[in-house]
């Protein structure tokens, strides 16, 4: 299974933000996406959940096409999306969050089972209200939402900013656990030390485009290719 991506360009109204971005994601693979600010990054997850259109280019999920399907329509495929700040429905509890989360495929008992699994500290807080969550709490919330889709491709962005180190391996731990289940996750993630233990490749972006990708296992912190596209 692969998720991908060739000559892609989107951007909002007369601006063009992706310039013929070509990607590719595998089945129990994580692929990291790193560069600047500004670059694209947040951009092309929208792009491939159809939420920004896909002005030309093609996004294919097992050779199946994504592109030109109404924003509602791409969960039903197999992609989930979790957004930079998280996006939960603050006035409502864990359970509804999940329940909203588990919509598309029905809130299949099953797979609520293996998110609480993944998550056991939301088990324990069903009834909570997610607004009243500490910041990694909620960030497993909106990763548990997103994966009651029963997802094949999961798309993170940023997921641990600002979390304390203790929740932040909590969550790069669910992520592992994920890609041995099979599941395609590319996670737009700006930490050299996160990508190196976690990712198994990294595409660099640089104005709208993927300029190199490479295999996680040849980098090292001090690898140039850092210094190029994220300038650390």
């Amino acid at each position: 299974m692969a998720l991908e991506v060739k000559a892609l360009t989107a951007g909002y109204g007369p601006v063009a933000v992706l310039n013929g971005v070509d990607f590719r994601a595998e089945a129990g693979q994580i692929t990291c996406l790193m560069g600047r600010n500004g670059v694209g990054k947040s951009t092309f997850l929208k792009c491939l959940m159809g939420i920004v259109p896909a002005a030309k280019g093609t996004i294919q999920l097992n050779g199946a096409p994504l592109h030109g399907l109404p924003a509602h329509e791409v969960p039903k495929r197999g992609l989930a999306w979790v957004p930079q700040g998280r996006r939960l429905f603050g006035p409502l509890t864990v359970a509804e969050n999940l329940a909203v989360g588990g919509l598309v495929q029905g809130n299949d008992g099953n797979t609520l089972t293996q998110v609480l699994t993944l998550f056991p500290r939301l088990r324990e807080r069903l009834t909570q209200t997610a607004s009243t969550l500490s910041g990694g709490e909620q960030q497993m919330l909106a990763i548990a939402r997103a994966l009651c889709l029963a997802p094949r491709v999961l798309l993170l962005d940023e997921p641990t900013e600002g979390l304390q180190p203790s929740m932040i391996a909590l969550i790069q731990e669910a992520v592992v656990t994920l890609k041995a289940q099979g599941v395609a996750v590319v996670l737009v993630e700006q930490r050299v030390d996160a990508v190196l233990k976690l990712a198994d490749r990294v595409a660099f972006m640089l104005a709208g485009r993927v300029e190199e990708t490479r295999d996680a296992k040849g980098l090292t912190k001090d690898d140039p290719v850092f210094r190029t596209y994220v300038g650390v």
